[in-house]
């Protein structure tokens, strides 16, 4: 059972001891720091702030301790309900929100859940305002309103449709093409919000659906993150059905995977490439994904004539980065999209409909277009070391053995060979490093891998 605290917020498995776990205790003492951290920035108007979870079973509950300990606060809520990672971050500048909460642990097991903590623009916080809450809470010196100044609580049902609808008033949805193509889809929303958001959008663009596991009840099915060994069911599927696709995402909907007509993966990280392919010629911007993502993003951006840049692990510093080099497009290799027009934050639901509009102004298939962009292939290894192990000392030696070869130290260490790289990747927890390479083929990816996990034991021994 396990407590994690990070700056992006906090998430654990439900039930056991308090400070170990996810418990009632625990959420409230990190809400109430939440609560403070908001009280001390913006102490100028009254406080609101938007919350909103995914379908897991314990959801109720947390979002029952998370409204009222922020009311207890003199803090207005606005409880969306069942909702979506991408629709929580808009509707907090829908209302002018100070913040919002959403209650989901993305793509962990359901005995998981977590607290996301974003800022007045719908943003995650940074590292220096998740640091203060962290430490605000582990203070437990709060402070909470008289019976007179308590907080309002308010539901609110429509934030899925007006997501939707500003998905579709975007000039990048081509919404008669996507009609005219008649398309047939199967959907696997591991019975979370994606199956009520997801149809939704996808009746609005004409577009025909089989349901896999799109009941919002919070029983995943099979591992819900979307890696190609846990979705062999709508694999299977798309072809039984002769689908056109398959349209795969985690429990909070900020992660697109694609299969294609045939069955095989489209791939996680091609999902922002395609997207990235269709928009670049009509947006004329640069584009961002994190160190860890593939270099096809590069070389699509670039064979478009405009700049890639790579930022740090994680969504805040991808944002981050997008404003710094003014990039309209960003995202992760994890089947993320970020459009700036939309908002700053990853949306699978944006990324449907534009992968869509793709497929039918390119009158392409899916495995056709998959085929036309440049082939790479991923491992992702770890490492375990002795927790004496000085990990800082083992990544200066492996950047002074490959010295003479690009390096970047933004987030760990990565290695830009001529046809591939390696990302190393310490935990902050664990003594632990974590090794992403990615070459021409599988093989290679895997010997990259290997490679520096033999340098790795050299060096720490």
């Amino acid at each position: 059972m396990t407590l994690i605290k990070s700056i992006s917020g906090i998430r654990g498995t439900i039930g056991g001891k308090t400070n170990e776990n996810f418990t009632p205790i625990d959420i409230v003492k990190f809400i109430a720091a939440y609560g403070g951290w908001l009280q001390k920035t913006q102490p100028a108007k009254s406080l609101k702030v938007i919350i909103g979870r995914d379908a897991r079973i314990s959801g109720i509950m947390v979002s029952q301790l998370v409204c009222a300990t922020l009311q207890g606060m003199g803090i207005d809520v606005i409880d969306l309900g069942l909702s979506t990672t991408p629709t929580v971050e808009m509707m907090v500048t829908h209302f002018n929100a100070s913040g919002g909460v959403i209650l989901t642990a993305s793509h962990n097991p359901k005995e998981w859940n977590a607290l996301k903590l974003l800022n007045q623009k719908g943003e995650f916080i940074n590292e220096n305002e998740g640091k203060f809450i962290i430490e605000l809470a582990e203070k437990e010196s709060f402070e909470f309103s008289t019976v007179d100044e308590l907080g309002k609580y308010e539901t609110f049902s429509e934030a899925i449709e007006l997501h939707i609808n500003k998905i579709l008033e975007l000039p990048y949805v081509d919404i008669q093409a996507i009609k005219n193509k008649q398309f047939k889809v199967v959907i696997d929303a591991v019975n979370s919000t994606g199956g009520i958001a997801i149809p939704r959008l996808l009746d609005k663009l004409g577009v025909s659906y089989s349901k896999l596991y799109c009941e919002p009840n919070g029983e995943f099915p099979h591992d819900p993150e979307p890696l190609e060994k846990n979705l062999t069911e709508i694999a299977k599927k798309v072809k039984e059905v002769s689908a056109d696709f398959g349209i795969v995402v985690d429990p909070d909907v900020d992660r697109l995977a694609l299969i294609n007509e045939d069955g095989t993966m489209f791939g996680e990280e091609y999902t922002l490439v395609a997207i990235a392919d269709y928009l670049l010629p009509i947006i004329k911007s640069n584009t961002v994904s994190n160190l860890s993502s593939s270099r096809a993003l590069k070389d699509v951006t670039e064979k478009h004539g405009f700049s890639y840049f790579a930022s740090a692990v994680g969504e805040v510093n991808v944002v981050e980065k997008m404003k710094e080099v003014e990039a309209k497009i960003g995202g992760e290799g994890n089947g993320g999209i970020i459009l700036a027009d939309l908002h700053y934050g990853r949306d699978a639901l944006v990324g449907i409909a534009l992968f869509l509009s793709l497929l039918a102004k390119k009158n392409i298939s899916a495995t056709s277009l998959k085929n036309s962009y440049p082939q790479y292939f991923m491992a992702k290894e770890k490492i375990e070391l002795k927790p004496e192990t000085n990990v800082d000392k083992i990544l200066e030696e492996v950047i002074r053995l490959n010295k003479t070869e690009n390096i970047n130290i933004t987030d760990g260490v990565k290695i830009d060979f001529e046809n591939e790289w390696v990302h190393l990747r310490k935990s902050n927890t664990e003594p632990i490093i974590r090794i992403y390479s990615e070459s021409t083929s599988l093989q290679k990816a895997n010997e990259l891998a290997q490679r520096f996990i033999k340098i790795i034991t050299s060096v720490s021994e």
